[in-house]
């Protein structure tokens, strides 16, 4: 009888505990890119721009070698020689090997980086993790340090000597081999890196920049005295309407708004009739691809602003609505904005997620562009001319679309309460737990974008179902109505000419009978509705579960934060007591429902584009049978043992919401 190998124990040394650099090792992808080494010599770029931004360095200078390594050099202040008075290891090797390490932690007054790009305190030391080699020398106080690290280990302990006569006084030298073998290509993306490097000397007007190629020699320097606004002429595709509107203002030391001082933006904006936009917006020198609320912040300061010179001069044809791409549509821009204590999406830092980034540009970009407009009114009305042109055809797009699907429909839920517009890719509906939470949601949504279809109790379980007695529930006729799609299976191509939304939202309490409507609600979506979810309209609202009441604390004022778990809430209350908020100052209430909130508080936490959670619904993707086998399991009558063994299986590390 052949012999059966018998299963690998589980016990206390099972479980591996990763030090130092090895957890960027192990998954690079949480913390860079690896597409490309471009993101871990971005970092060292960054830094040498945080010194130059800080007010202590003039130059910045890159150099691609022949054998593949990058250097980075600044004439900042250095980085610090001596010991950690903590950690008693010399602080060049901190900042290089430790997770979570740096300068930048410090806010407070005279914090040596009043202003950086983020915190999330991985930076050069993931540079280090994922390199063959990396070399920095530091020049600081009469004194040159150089040490050398392989993998991210020390190889060449720190060698601290004095600075030779004619040697530079202050700044640092990093020298880059990235490894290979993390990246799918060990080729740094030269228009990339020409981009990133153009854009800092954008931003940092009077700052020179430079790029050598030692390969062929070729050197290129940019420097640009006039900021933002040569940056956008240059590189327009079209002549602008009106001339360019551009802008900078920082928060002062005696304002007694919820602002640091030296927060704020500076912008130029460009409006054209055709031809490609330009649009690029920066965080503390950090390029976000991927916009965020700084960006979101322009778009609000200009819409509102060209309404009201548009309501102030009676521009607007009867019947037409503007809406904010009406304005944005048209907008090329460079927006520069510097947050205290940016919170990006991810490490590599593509997106900013502060919400009072939005509330900070809007406050700032709003009242110039109302000063601008009335101090050139025949520059306005064309603006004005451009911005209802835009609205026109938008609306005429959306009634073309509303004539082909007018005939036969029908008739929708009365407790159903439409939005104004009919822009499929700009509508919503919220299928909401309750009447009460429903009403909060009809006062509290876009009345042009948004509807609400409150719902009843807790919704049939429609995984065995027939598709043909689906309609003898009232709930999901009226869902199926509403949204304007027939049931359909997995490999069915239901007709989408009918959708009347883009984007379905599932919104229910925070808590375990929310949670349970919520899969109730995915099982329908995805059993008689699956290419509503392979088209990604399919969306679950995330309201908080917490509200902090924050006293006033130092130059901030009084503040609700909102939590959506237990972990937020714990984050929150950490950062309470960093800025000095004294322990027990704060108030904690707990949202029993989505009914205890006001109108105000749901826009606010949960219906507004710019500031809410929304989570876009997919399958695995690993394929629509496997997860079908986990919803059978889970939803099917049949299926009691088994949910039983998954709960006896995973019951230990289950926090129940009693």
């Amino acid at each position: 009888m052949p012999s059966v190998k018998s299963p690998a124990a589980y016990g206390e040394s099972s479980i591996r505990v990763l030090k130092g650099l090895e957890p960027v090792k192990q998954r690079p992808g949480m913390y860079t890119r690896t597409d490309n080494p471009m993101h871990i010599v971005q970092e060292v770029i960054d830094n040498a721009a945080d010194e130059a931004l800080a007010g202590h360095g003039k130059h910045i200078a890159v150099t691609l070698h022949d054998d593949g390594s990058v250097s980075i050099e600044d004439d900042g202040r250095g980085i610090p020689i001596g010991l950690h008075p903590e950690e008693q290891v010399p602080v060049l090797e901190i900042v290089y090997t430790r997770l979570h390490a740096g300068g930048k932690f410090d806010k407070g007054a005279g914090g040596a980086y009043s202003f950086s790009g983020g915190l999330h305190g991985v930076g050069v030391s993931v540079t280090n993790a994922l390199s063959k080699r990396l070399q920095v020398t530091t020049w600081r106080e009469g004194q040159a340090a150089t040490i050398v690290f392989g993998g991210g280990d020390v190889t060449e302990p720190i060698a601290v000597r004095k600075a030779a006569s004619g040697e530079r006084r202050h700044g640092t030298s990093v020298r880059v081999w990235p490894d290979a073998k993390y990246f799918e290509s060990a080729d740094l993306p030269r228009a990339e890196l020409m981009h990133l490097l153009r854009s800092k000397a954008v931003l940092m007007p009077g700052v020179s920049v430079t790029c050598r190629i030692e390969k062929t020699g070729e050197t290129t320097t940019w420097q640009y005295q006039g900021g933002l606004r040569d940056y956008l002429q240059q590189h327009l595709a079209a002549e602008p309407l009106i001339p360019l509107f551009e802008g900078a203002q920082y928060a002062g030391a005696g304002e007694t708004e919820n602002y640091a001082e030296g927060e704020g933006a500076a912008w130029c904006v460009a409006f054209t009739d055709e031809g490609a936009l330009l649009r690029e917006s920066y965080v503390n020198l950090i390029p976000t691809v991927a916009g965020g609320t700084h960006e979101s912040g322009l778009k609000d300061g200009l819409f509102g602003a060209i309404k009201n010179f548009i309501e102030m001069h009676a521009l607007l044809p009867k019947g037409v609505k503007l809406m904010p791409d009406d304005v944005f549509s048209r907008a090329s821009f460079v927006l520069s904005a510097k947050v205290l204590d940016p919170q990006f999406q991810g490490q590599i830092k593509e997106r900013l997620n502060s919400r009072d980034a939005l509330r900070l540009v809007s406050g700032y970009v709003r009242p110039a562009l109302e000063l601008w407009l009335n101090q050139h009114v025949d520059l306005g009305r064309k603006l004005a001319e451009l911005v209802i042109r835009q609205a026109q055809t938008r609306q005429r797009a959306s009634q073309k679309v509303e004539k082909r699907k007018g005939s036969g429909v029908a008739v929708l839920p009365g407790k159903l309460t439409d939005c104004e517009s009919r822009d499929t890719n700009l509508n919503e509906v919220f299928l909401v737990e309750g009447d009460s939470a429903g009403g909060s949601a009809k006062m509290g949504r876009d009345k042009e974008t948004q509807a609400v279809l409150p719902l009843r109790g807790k919704v049939l379980n429609t995984w065995e179902v027939d598709r043909d007695r689906l309609f003898a529930n009232n709930e999901i006729h009226d869902i199926a109505v509403a949204i304007g799609i027939d049931p359909h299976g997995p490999n069915d191509q239901p007709d989408f000419s009918g959708l009347r939304y883009g984007k379905v939202c599932i919104l229910s309490d925070a808590d375990v009978d929310g949670s349970h409507i919520q899969v109730l609600l995915l099982t329908l979506f995805f059993r008689h509705f699956p290419q509503l979810v392979a088209r990604g309209h399919v969306h679950i609202a995330r309201p908080p579960l917490f509200r902090v009441d924050a006293p006033a604390r130092g130059k901030k004022s009084a503040a609700k934060i909102y939590a959506l778990d237990d972990g937020e809430l714990t984050a929150a209350l950490d950062k309470l007591r960093k800025e000095g908020a004294r322990e027990g100052s704060w108030t904690i209430s707990r949202f029993k429902g989505l009914g205890e909130m006001n109108a105000e508080q749901l826009w606010d936490t949960t219906l507004n584009p710019e500031t809410r959670r929304l989570l876009p619904v997919s399958w695995d993707g690993r394929g629509f049978d496997l997860t079908a086998q986990s919803l059978t399991k889970l939803m099917g009558k049949g299926e009691a043992q088994a949910r039983r063994d998954l709960m006896e299986l995973h019951g230990d590390g289950v926090e129940v919401d009693v």
